[in-house]
């Protein structure tokens, strides 16, 4: 997949559409995700993805803050995808370790 640079240093976006973090292979969604999830702030979200410089985190949350409404509606088709998935009946693994009382 090639990615093209954006006007935000750190981020860039790929064929399908989808900004990354720069030098990584974390989406800005994901950043986001824990960002809004946990409330973290950009000092906590370095201490826990330490691969990720501090400026590539701000550069990420101000890509998302320009870009409010496309990257809701993506975590929103995301929270849906994995509300259908669980919905979905359980694997066969998943069937075996709750009958034995595992899971």
């Amino acid at each position: 997949m090639s990615l093209q640079n954006t006007e935000y240093k750190y981020i860039s976006v790929g064929d399908d559409r989808i900004p990354y973090i720069a030098g990584s292979t974390m989406k800005v969604v994901e950043l986001v995700t824990s960002h809004l999830t946990y409330g973290w702030s950009p000092a906590e979200l370095h201490f826990q993805y330490p691969h990720i410089s501090l400026s590539q985190i701000h550069s990420a949350l101000a890509y998302y803050w320009d870009h409010k409404a496309e990257i809701d509606a993506d975590m929103a088709r995301r929270l849906e995808l994995a509300r259908t998935l669980k919905a979905a009946s359980p694997s066969a693994i998943a069937s075996r370790l709750r009958a034995d009382g595992l899971l």
